[in-house]
């Protein structure tokens, strides 16, 4: 086959980084929110979800590939520390670092991509 799975699992990694950074960015948007609880995303949980989500496309052959539905994830999780005396659990420290550390890995996956697609591309020009 000439897309491997590399291609679907990157994606699936771009759609986890793209969940991280919404969350991240909420949460940054109610550092000052009294009682606001902050959000975090689960690997794991996201993993499973992309792995049951499945868009059922008419196909007139089986031999057709079939199309996998990539969207809106929806495995965050909430958690309950409060940082300060109004009940806000957003620190704003750590919440940097988080969105520091999501943009890094970001990056790599579009690099990985983008090596990939690149690979793809000599192959269809004949290695010229």
């Amino acid at each position: 086959m000439l897309f491997s799975s590399t291609i679907q699992n990157l994606e699936k990694g771009l759609d986890y980084a793209a969940l991280t950074q919404k969350t991240i960015a909420q949460n940054i948007a109610n550092v000052d929110t009294p009682n606001y609880k902050s959000k975090a995303v689960s690997f794991q949980d996201v993993f499973n979800e992309a792995k049951t989500k499945q868009l059922e496309a008419y196909r007139t052959d089986e031999r057709h590939i079939p199309f996998a539905r990539s969207g809106e994830l929806s495995s965050i999780r909430t958690y309950m520390k409060a940082y300060r005396h109004t009940g806000n659990g957003v620190d704003m420290d750590k919440e940097q670092a988080n969105m520091a550390e999501n943009q890094i890995y970001y990056n790599a996956l579009i690099d990985r991509l983008n090596g990939k697609f690149n690979s793809l591309q000599q192959v269809i020009k004949g290695g010229r």
